[in-house]
């Protein structure tokens, strides 16, 4: 399946029916009333977070979304048929924006989320809401209320708990597929990668999900090689992998490239717990190696691990790493969430009166 994780779309909802003028026209009636039915409700169109979806691809396709209007109010007091809504299945991570690109409306991080993004127009009153005691056979009627329309981006960020970053050519592809049962493209050139892969790590009888983004480089975070798109699919990971080329001469200015990219496109992207580790050390001294993680641990004052992904050196140990970091941030989120419920049946308590 290919991977879109950016598509702008067209909505319009249904126009509502118009109502019906109409009168009771029946053989030994001799006043027939007004009887004429409301118009039904157009469509209106709807975005839900499914299961199953990791990718806008299908809008690719189809960029205009239009639902029906509602049906026209008849005779007999007979109200018009409701048009079926659209509904837009997006994945988990998903971001609805305004059509400036910049002003969200929703973001969708659990399955099941709805939101109605376009009403449908209400029907009209047909004749015989208007009958009155003084006008008895009116011939009023209201058309149907119109729909809405509007531009929409759609902008998905992937949700994992593991962000794999680094420069081109690092050996993040390597790692990802030694790992995990993702088979991403590997080759021995700069960014063989061109799209976000996700894959599934498994840890002993634990797992965790590991997001590969393609390589980033120097201006990523202005957007230079798509960096800046790539950079939102890691704003969500509860930890930052990151993996550093051993066999180049500088590594210190390869990592910080990184960093500063991370910090000049969010701070709180920068400031996520980050596991750092020197890929491809089967290619490089142990003189060499040991010069490198001294030159790491004094600019970034963290040890780096040493790896080979390719031969699946020291990689079960920096799995587990990866594991505990990702085990502490999931117990902080729940110790916060149940901190906030502890205060808001706190409050409620003092607000109650018998």
């Amino acid at each position: 399946m290919k991977f879109l994780d950016q598509a702008k779309v067209y909505l319009r909802s249904g126009n509502g029916g118009p109502g019906a003028l109409s009168f009771r026209r029946e053989k030994f009636i001799e006043f027939g009333g007004p009887n004429g039915g409301d118009g039904g409700r157009g469509g209106s169109v709807v975005i839900e977070c499914v299961e199953g979806l990791n990718t806008l691809i299908d809008y690719r396709y189809q960029q205009h979304f239009k639902a029906k209007n509602g049906g026209h109010g008849m005779g007999r007091d007979r109200t018009g048929a409701a048009a079926d809504d659209i509904v837009l299945k997006v994945p988990v991570g998903t971001q609805v924006l305004e059509e400036d690109n910049e002003t969200l409306i929703a973001d969708f991080t659990e399955v099941g989320q709805r939101i109605v993004l376009c009403k449908g127009g209400d029907g009209g009153r047909g004749n015989a809401a208007f009958k009155t005691a003084t006008n008895r056979a009116p011939r009023k009627v209201e058309p149907g209320w119109p729909g809405e329309e509007r531009w929409i981006w759609l902008r998905l960020k992937l949700i994992a708990d593991v962000g794999l970053v680094g420069l081109p050519n690092a050996g993040k592809s390597t790692f990802l597929s030694v790992t995990s049962r993702a088979k991403p493209k590997i080759a021995d050139y700069p960014f063989t990668t061109l799209v976000p892969q996700l894959g599934v790590v498994a840890v002993g009888e634990r797992e965790f999900v590991l997001a590969d983004i393609p390589g980033l480089i120097e201006g990523a975070s202005e957007g230079v090689g798509l960096g800046h798109r790539f950079l939102g699919h890691v704003e969500r990971c509860r930890v930052l992998l990151h993996l550093i080329d051993a066999t180049e001469e500088n590594v210190v200015d390869n990592y910080q490239t990184i960093r500063n990219e991370l910090a000049a496109y969010d701070d709180g992207l920068a400031q996520k717990p980050e596991i750092i580790a020197l890929n491809k050390i089967d290619s490089v001294t142990e003189e060499e190696l040991e010069e490198k993680v001294k030159a790491i641990k004094k600019a970034s004052g963290k040890t780096a691990h040493v790896i080979s992904a390719v031969i699946g050196e020291n990689v079960e140990p920096l799995l587990y790493a990866l594991l505990k970091v990702v085990d502490d941030s999931k117990a902080d989120e729940q110790a916060e969430m149940e901190a906030e419920e502890r205060k808001q049946a706190g409050e409620d308590a003092t607000t109650w009166r018998p």
